[in-house]
C-alpha cells in the first residue's frame, strides 16, 4: 500500500489508536508493525474476528485478558533444564490465570462466535503447575515455608537458632564487666553475622573477630568467640535454606519445561485474542460497523464519520463509487468539508482493509483495493526546487502510471496552483485517463469546467459541499448529483463589498457560465424543498403510525375488559342454573311429600304454592335476574339518575357509575371500569352505600386530570419555529402530561435548522426528571430534526 497516501490520510494515527485499545506488550507491538492488507481471504477473517468480538463483548462486557507477559525466553530456558526465577514462575502463573480466565469468558451464554470459542477450547490451563506455583511462591522475592517439609523444618530451625543467638549476645550486652568496652548496648549484623559494636580501645580485652569498624575507626564490629559457633551454624541453616529454595524452583521449572509445548501455543493464543479484542474495543469506542466487501468494485459508505474528528462535531456523509459512476466531482467552498471527505473515504477504505470496523452505518460496503492513491495538501519541495503545481503534478503523473481497476484515487483541487483555463483542461484530461483506467476516482475542484464535464460525461457525477450563505457557514454536508454553486458574489455582498463592485464583477463573467450557475442555484433551492417536504412526509407518518398502535393498545384493552365482563356474566349464569335445579330437586321432594298428603284443600294449596315460586324462578333465569346483591331493594327512579350516583346493573351483576341522565326511552349510559354502556333505568339498582360521588375530593380531581391526559395527550410533539426559551417551556409541560398519561415514548419534533433548539432541548433533557434516555430519530423516524424520549414508568 502506497507509504504517502498512509502519511497523508493519517493512517498511522488509527494505528496508534489500536495500540492504546491493546493489553499486552506483546499486542501493542505487533499492532505498531500492521499496515492495509491486499488478500481478500485475510481481509474478510480480520473483519469476521473484529464483529465476533464486538459481540462478546456486547454480551459479557470487558474481556479478562491483562497485560500478560512475552514467557518466551523463560519458556526455552526452562525447556533447556534451566531453573527460573521465582518472578518468571509468577508470570507463567499469571499467563496460566489469564488463559483460564479467557476460556471460561468464552463459553456459552455467548452468541454464535466460530472463531473466537474455537480459540477459547484449545487455551491449555494445567491447574496443577498453577496450584503449585501459586502454593509454593509468595511473591518475586519470597517462598512460602509450605513450600517443602525441607524449607518449614530449617526455617523453624533457623528461628530457633537465632533465638539462641539472641539469648546469648543479651547475657554479653547485659555482663557488667562488658559495660565499659561498649560503644553501645546492641546487637547489630556485619556481613551476615552477629557483631557488637566495641571500643577501639577495648579491642584487646574483647575477644572475638572483627568484621568492620565505623568510618572514624573508633569502633569496631566485634563478633564475640562466644557465639562464633552459634553463627556458623546459623550460617549453615541459611546455606541449607537457599538450597531447598533452588531445589524447589528447579522442581517447578520442570514442571514448567513439561509444558513447554501448550504454554508456547498458549502465548499465541493469547496475542491473538489480544488483537482480535483490541480491534472489537476500538469498534465499540468508535460506534463502526463491519462493511460489506464486495468483487463487484462498488464502494458505498452510508453516513459515513471521520474517525479522528470528535464524534459532537464530525458530520457524516455518504458517498458511493463503482455503480452509476467511477468517478465523483465535489465542488464547494473552501473549509467547507471537501478535503474532509477526501480523506474520510480513503482512511475508512484503509481501516476496512486492515481488519477494522468502519465508523459508518451498516450496510456500507467497498471493494478490495490494491493501491490507495491520494494527492491532498501543499507539496511544495525546496530541495527539488518545485512549486507546489509541480509537486502536485509529479506525484499525480506517479498516479496516473500506477492506477488500474484496483485502485483507489483520491485528488485535491486538481489542476490548482496554474492558469485556470489549463489547469482545467489537464484536471478533464487527468479524470478521463484514470476514468479509462477503471480506476474509482474521487477529486474536488474550483472549476466550472470540471461541473459541466461531470454533468456531460458518462461514468462521473457531480457532487457538493453545501454552504448556508445566510450564516456565511458551511454545513458540511455532502450532496450527491448536482454541482455546488459558486458564492463568491453572495458572500462578498454579505461582508460589505460595494454593490457597484459586484454588479462590474458580474458583468465580466461570461453570459454561459453565469446562466450555469442560475440552473445550479435553482437545483439548489428544488433539492431543499424536495428534502424538506420528505421530512415532512417522515414525520406525519411517524405520527400515523403512532396513532394507529395507540388505537390498537385501546381496542385491545376494551376486548379484554368485555371479553372480562362477559366471563362474569356466563358464571353468573351457570351459578343461576346451579340454583334452578337445587330448587327444582326440592319442588320435587316436596310434590313426593303432597302426594302422600291426606287432606285434597291443602295438597292443591301446596301445589299452588309451587307453581307459584316455579314461575318465580323461570322469570328470574329469563330476565337475567341474579341472586340478592347489596343494593337498595327500590329501583332506581328517573330523579336519582344523575350523572355521579353508584348504581348497580341487575341483569350484569356490575357496579358503575352513571354518566348522563336517562332520555325519553329511559336509557343511559353508565361508566362500568374503563367501559361505557348504555342500559334501561329498569335494569339498574341504586347500590345501598351508593350514594353520589362527593365532587370536592382530591383524588377525583387528579383522577378525572389523569383520565382527560390519557385520552387528549399526543405521542409527539412539534416546536419548530418556536425560540429555544419558549420551545423549552412547551415541551417541558407537554413531558408531564405525557408522563401523567402513562405515554412510554415520545417524539419531540425540533427541525434540523442551526441546531439551536435541538442543542438546547438536548440539554433540557439531560435534567428532565421523567426523560430516563432520549435518542436522535432514525432515518425514517426523522433523523435529526427529532428527538425519541424515553419516560419513567408512572407509580
Amino acid at each position: 500500500m502506497n507509504q504517502k497516501s498512509r502519511r497523508v490520510l493519517e493512517y498511522q494515527k488509527i494505528i496508534e489508536l489500536l495500540r492504546q485499545e491493546a493489553a499486552s506488550s506483546l499486542g501493542k507491538e505487533a499492532v505498531g508493525g500492521w499496515e492495509p492488507l491486499t488478500d481478500a481471504w485475510r481481509i474478510r477473517e480480520r473483519l469476521a474476528e473484529t464483529t465476533e468480538a464486538v459481540k462478546a463483548i456486547s454480551a459479557k462486557g470487558a474481556p479478562p485478558l491483562g497485560a500478560f507477559y512475552d514467557l518466551e525466553n523463560s519458556l526455552h530456558l526452562a525447556n533447556k533444564g534451566g531453573t527460573l526465577t521465582m518472578k518468571q514462575l509468577l508470570e507463567v502463573l499469571y499467563n496460566l490465570n489469564t488463559a483460564g480466565r479467557m476460556a471460561r469468558y468464552l463459553q456459552p451464554p455467548l452468541p454464535d462466535l466460530p472463531v473466537l470459542q474455537a480459540i477459547g477450547e484449545v487455551l491449555f490451563t494445567d491447574r496443577f503447575l498453577a496450584e503449585e506455583i501459586d502454593r509454593c511462591i509468595l511473591s518475586e522475592d519470597e517462598m512460602a515455608d509450605q513450600a517443602s517439609p525441607e524449607l518449614w523444618s530449617i526455617r523453624r530451625a533457623i528461628l530457633r537458632q537465632n533465638e539462641a543467638l539472641k539469648s546469648k549476645m543479651n547475657q554479653i550486652l547485659n555482663a557488667a564487666e562488658n559495660r565499659t568496652m561498649l560503644q553501645d548496648a546492641l546487637v547489630t549484623i556485619r556481613q551476615g553475622r552477629y557483631v557488637i559494636p566495641v571500643k577501639q580501645e577495648h579491642k584487646g580485652r574483647f575477644p572475638g573477630i572483627v568484621h568492620d569498624q565505623s568510618a572514624t575507626g573508633a569502633t569496631l564490629f566485634i563478633e564475640p568467640q562466644a557465639i562464633v559457633d552459634l553463627n556458623n551454624e546459623l550460617r549453615q541453616l541459611e546455606l541449607s535454606e537457599q538450597a531447598e529454595i533452588q531445589r524447589i524452583l528447579a522442581r517447578l521449572s520442570q514442571e514448567v519445561a513439561g509444558d513447554f509445548v501448550q504454554l508456547m501455543n498458549n502465548q499465541r493464543l493469547l496475542l491473538q485474542l489480544d488483537l482480535i479484542f483490541a480491534r472489537g474495543r476500538l469498534s465499540v469506542v468508535q460506534q463502526g460497523a463491519e462493511p460489506e466487501m464486495n468483487d463487484g468494485g462498488t464502494l458505498e459508505f452510508i453516513c459515513a464519520r471521520h474517525p479522528l474528528i470528535p464524534a459532537e462535531q464530525v458530520i457524516p456523509i455518504t458517498v458511493q463509487l463503482g455503480r452509476e459512476y467511477n468517478t465523483l466531482v465535489v465542488t464547494g467552498p473552501n473549509t467547507g468539508g471537501k478535503t474532509v471527505t477526501l480523506k474520510t473515504v480513503g482512511l475508512l477504505a484503509m481501516m476496512a482493509q486492515t481488519g477494522l470496523h468502519i465508523p459508518a452505518d451498516p450496510g456500507s460496503r467497498m471493494p478490495i483495493f490494491q493501491q490507495i492513491f491520494a494527492d491532498i495538501g501543499d507539496e511544495q519541495s525546496i530541495e527539488q526546487s518545485l512549486s507546489t503545481f509541480s509537486s502536485h503534478m509529479t506525484n499525480i503523473a506517479e498516479i496516473a502510471e500506477m492506477a488500474d481497476r484496483h485502485s483507489l484515487v483520491l485528488l485535491d483541487e486538481l489542476g490548482a496552483g496554474t492558469d485556470p483555463t489549463e489547469g482545467a483542461a489537464l484536471a478533464i484530461a487527468v479524470l478521463e485517463h484514470l476514468y479509462d483506467r477503471g480506476a474509482r476516482t474521487l477529486a474536488t475542484t474550483h472549476y466550472t469546467e470540471l461541473k459541466k464535464y461531470a454533468l456531460a460525461a458518462p461514468g462521473v457525477e457531480n457532487a457538493s459541499m453545501e454552504f448556508d450563505v445566510e450564516t456565511l457557514k458551511p454545513t458540511y454536508r455532502l450532496f450527491t448529483g448536482i454541482p455546488g454553486k459558486s458564492n463568491a458574489f453572495e458572500i462578498s455582498r454579505r461582508i460589505g463589498l460595494q454593490s457597484a463592485i459586484i454588479d462590474k464583477a458580474r458583468s465580466l463573467i461570461d453570459r454561459g457560465d453565469m446562466e450555469f450557475e442560475g440552473v445550479i442555484s435553482s437545483i439548489e433551492e428544488d433539492k431543499k424543498q424536495a428534502e424538506a417536504e420528505r421530512e415532512e412526509a417522515i414525520l406525519l407518518k411517524i405520527a400515523i403510525q403512532r396513532q394507529k398502535e395507540e388505537l390498537d393498545r385501546r381496542e385491545s384493552r376494551l376486548e379484554e375488559q368485555q371479553e372480562s365482563i362477559l366471563g362474569k356474566a356466563r358464571q353468573e349464569a351457570r351459578e343461576m342454573l346451579r340454583e334452578i335445579r337445587e330448587e327444582a330437586e326440592q319442588f320435587r321432594k316436596e310434590l313426593r311429600q303432597l302426594e302422600k298428603a291426606e287432606n285434597a284443600g291443602d295438597r292443591r294449596k301446596a301445589l299452588e304454592a309451587q307453581r307459584r315460586q316455579l314461575k318465580e324462578a323461570e322469570n328470574r333465569l329469563r330476565s337475567g335476574e341474579m341472586p340478592e346483591a347489596p343494593v337498595n331493594r327500590d329501583p332506581l327512579r328517573r330523579e336519582e339518575a344523575v350523572p355521579g350516583q353508584r348504581v348497580k346493573i341487575v341483569h350484569l351483576n356490575q357496579n358503575g357509575e352513571v354518566l348522563t341522565s336517562p332520555d325519553d326511552r329511559g336509557e343511559l349510559q353508565v361508566r362500568v371500569g374503563s367501559l361505557k354502556i348504555n342500559v334501561q333505568l329498569s335494569q339498574l339498582a341504586k347500590i345501598i352505600d351508593g350514594t353520589r360521588k362527593k365532587p370536592a375530593q382530591r383524588t377525583s380531581r387528579y383522577g378525572s386530570l389523569y383520565r382527560a391526559k390519557t385520552q387528549e395527550i399526543s405521542a409527539q410533539m412539534d416546536v419548530r419555529g418556536q425560540s429555544l426559551d419558549d420551545a423549552v417551556m412547551t415541551v417541558d409541560k407537554y413531558l408531564d402530561d405525557a408522563w401523567m398519561a402513562g405515554l412510554p415514548e415520545v417524539t419531540v419534533i425540533h427541525g434540523r435548522g442551526e441546531g439551536i433548539l435541538r442543542e438546547g432541548l438536548t440539554r433540557m433533557f439531560r435534567q428532565h426528571k421523567h426523560v430516563t434516555a432520549f435518542r436522535k430519530g432514525s432515518y425514517h423516524e426523522g433523523g435529526d430534526g427529532v428527538t425519541i424520549c424515553t419516560l419513567s414508568a408512572r407509580a
